[in-house]
């Protein structure tokens, strides 16, 4: 296992992963905003190679080395959201993310720009918990599809009234905390449970996935974890989940919220989070938004991946 992926977050350098937005490659993206105000383009058919965006370019490859080399996250500080026009700042992150990984489609619909904001329904079946201000658990996106993205960016437009703090946890480090504490349930883990796949699919296709939450492929773990897909999925597909299985996952989630292992941030506008979706999990807290609609938590998510196709299936 990559020692760069055995972090916690109570030891974690406070500048680990953390990027400042460099002078030269935001004056080069004011420029594209300026233009793309002036001579729009549908978001779908923005590609880099399309505009002069040399600083950019070699900017995100020192982010990506931070995912792919470093610990597995990269918290990049900052856009200027007062700034821009609502679709200038859009394209910039199509854009940005894009030179990471192919931005891919995030609903069964091909929805490929996602705003995670809190819709006033509960979690549920058909409703994803990032449209809720509910407490997530630690999780990975997706983790029910059938090719889940690679990466996962968030950028921050506005914030909550209260709450909705950020966390990132290495699976590395829980998966060999596990190994110490729980050595019997581990194996458990890379069995298959069932999976909700949240009613994203073709009318009339099976509402369930059935895959382990933990994988090794090429000497690396490969998580796809997410404890409540696990007990919708259990509950459409019929199948209790068994005693192990269920205690199994106790003892994972309990180690993920340990004292000390993840490591937590407040978003400010204008900041963009990039994770390595297969070897971190995140969450946030619970959160009160503002009673202005206008002033509503909002950030945009981008899911990126350059393996199988762009559609929400891959």
């Amino acid at each position: 296992m990559p020692d760069r992926l055995l972090w916690r977050g109570d030891t974690l350098a406070p500048e680990t992963g953390r990027i400042a937005l460099p002078g030269d490659v935001e004056r080069e993206l004011d420029r594209l905003v300026t233009a793309l105000d002036r001579d729009p383009l549908p978001l779908l058919l923005l590609r880099p190679e399309d505009f002069a965006l040399d600083a950019s370019r070699a900017f995100m490859r020192d982010v990506k080395r931070s995912l792919d080399g470093g610990p597995g996250f990269a918290i990049i500080d900052r856009l200027p959201v007062e700034r821009w026009s609502r679709d200038g700042l859009r394209a910039v992150w199509w854009l940005l993310a894009s030179l990471v990984a192919r931005p891919v489609a995030q609903k069964w619909d091909g929805t490929s720009i996602y705003e995670v904001t809190d819709l006033g329904k509960p979690p549920g079946n058909g409703v994803r918990p990032d449209v809720t201000n509910a407490e997530q658990n630690f999780h990975t996106d997706n983790s029910y599809n059938l090719v889940p993205p690679h990466y996962v960016g968030l950028l921050c437009v506005r914030t909550a009234m209260e709450g909705g703090v950020s966390g990132i946890v290495s699976f590395a480090t829980a998966h060999e905390e596990m190994r110490r504490q729980h050595p019997d349930l581990l194996p458990r883990l890379y069995q298959p449970f069932y999976f909700d796949r949240q009613r994203e699919h073709a009318p009339g296709d099976i509402m369930t996935t059935h895959h382990p939450m933990l994988e090794s492929e090429d000497d690396r773990l490969i998580a796809r974890l997410s404890r409540f897909q696990v007990t919708n999925g259990h509950a459409l597909a019929g199948v209790a989940l068994d005693a192990e299985g269920a205690a199994a996952l106790e003892a994972f989630e309990a180690i993920l919220n340990a004292p000390g292992m993840a490591a937590r941030f407040a978003f400010q506008p204008g900041q963009m989070q990039l994770i390595d979706n297969r070897a971190l999990g995140h969450k946030r807290t619970g959160f009160r938004d503002w009673p202005e609609a206008e002033r509503k938590r909002l950030l945009i998510r981008l899911w990126l991946r350059d393996r199988g196709s762009r559609a929400y299936n891959g």
